[in-house]
């Protein structure tokens, strides 16, 4: 289990290093200013996805909770959608038309970071098929 944890940290910090740093320096290039830290956006995707994977790791050692995790899973990719809503809320609701790139700047971490999320809560709900 120690193992698989440190997987998950490595690959996660890594995604977090690796696409942050590739989506910051596009948008410098570009010269694009979000009103909202990108690097806060990546933040809390990177902790909410690591927290979801190791307490999906530890809660599947469980007998009682292990049949209900699939079901627990979308209850917490809702909860996440709720909590960057609220964490975010000034910077993406509060703006006047937010621009095209600035949205898109939103998705482009959420969804690698979901993606990432889920291939490794399937893998913790095959390992024990």
């Amino acid at each position: 289990m120690v193992k698989s944890i440190l997987v998950y940290s490595f690959v996660f910090f890594s995604l977090f290093l690796l696409c942050f740093s590739l989506h910051n320096f596009f948008l410098e290039n570009q010269q694009i200013i979000l009103p909202y830290s990108l690097k806060k956006v990546y933040l809390f995707h990177l902790g909410f996805s690591l927290v979801i994977c190791i307490n999906f790791l530890v809660f599947s050692t469980v007998d009682k909770i292990f049949e209900q995790l699939g079901f627990i899973y979308l209850g917490t990719i809702l909860l996440k959608l709720l909590l960057f809503s609220l964490i975010f809320y000034k910077s993406i609701f509060t703006e006047e038309g937010l621009p095209f790139v600035a949205r898109l700047s939103l998705f482009i971490p959420m969804i690698v970071f979901l993606l990432t999320e889920a291939i490794f809560v399937a893998k913790i709900l095959k390992k024990k098929q």
